[in-house]
């Protein structure tokens, strides 16, 4: 599936290339008001049109929860990979898991820029030899607030995406979560960005050019509390649980807009 972003007139920048890959299967609910979760991310990550510099991007999508992945042909011609969420275990020996594995060290060995989202955060610390497993606090669903790391190292997008905010607002910052799993050891060389009262690794870095976030900088407030319904509906959280999201989120909701600047900025900015 492909998705053509157009960007604003003028300049003759050439179209940027991104693949999401897929590791959960479209909700009915996601499908009926987005179009899919490629809709999703692209609405959250794509080119808004703000560059100015013509060329526009294209993403494309490949459901690597069924064995759909890029080519070693194909790899070469995209900027930038995306690694979804999913209801599957980062740390399980499914062959599609396995074969994710195999990819990620691939595009590292790239240098190819390399976001994961939740699941994808947590895979691409296993397949770069971290230890992944069931978070030994339980379920985290709602909204949290996240510390970033006194030291940051001087990324680009590091410092694109703190400009603006304010020295008292700077260290935090707020995230939907919804995960039972999380990352317990980063492999050798990655530096904790980001941590907060229930997971010690919200966000991660290996290099310039992979970058690891435990929640989810592209869900919105609907599909945060139709995944609740249905997590609630399957018995796999309690209606206790799903009640206690539903009036967070009547009180106070991500700072989504610094995620996603976030998110945009280490796929789009070139480090020196």
């Amino acid at each position: 599936m492909k998705v053509i972003v157009a960007a604003a007139e003028g300049g003759v920048r050439r179209r940027r290339r991104y693949a999401l890959l897929l590791a959960a299967r479209d909700s009915d609910y996601v499908r009926k008001v987005y179009g899919g979760y490629l809709e999703v991310f692209v609405r959250a990550f794509g080119d808004d049109g703000d560059v100015g510099d013509g060329g526009g991007e294209e993403w494309d999508m490949f459901r690597a929860v069924d064995g759909e992945l890029p080519g070693a042909d194909e790899v070469d011609g995209y900027d930038g990979f995306v690694i979804s969420g999913s209801p599957h275990d980062a740390y399980a020996d499914d062959l599609w898991i396995l074969r994710l594995c195999l990819l990620v060290r691939d595009l590292v060995a790239m240098r190819k820029r390399l976001l994961g989202i939740c699941f994808g955060h947590q895979v691409i610390c296993r397949a770069l030899g971290g230890r992944v497993g069931k978070a030994r606090g339980g379920w985290d669903i709602g909204i949290r607030e996240v510390a970033m790391a006194e030291s940051l190292p001087p990324y680009r997008f590091l410092d694109d995406a703190l400009q603006g905010i304010t020295a008292a607002a700077a260290p935090y910052a707020k995230i939907t979560e919804v995960h039972q799993d999380e990352v317990w050891e980063l492999p050798a060389g990655a530096e904790v960005l980001a941590s907060s009262s229930k997971t010690g690794v919200e966000m991660f870095c290996a290099g310039d050019h992979v970058l690891g976030i435990q929640g989810h900088p592209e869900y919105t407030a609907d599909i945060l509390l139709n995944l609740v319904d249905r997590l609630s509906s399957a018995g796999s959280i309690t209606m206790a649980v799903a009640e206690g999201v539903r009036r967070q989120l009547e009180d106070t909701g991500p700072d989504r807009e610094f995620w996603i600047k976030l998110c945009k900025s280490f796929l789009k900015t070139e480090e020196e």
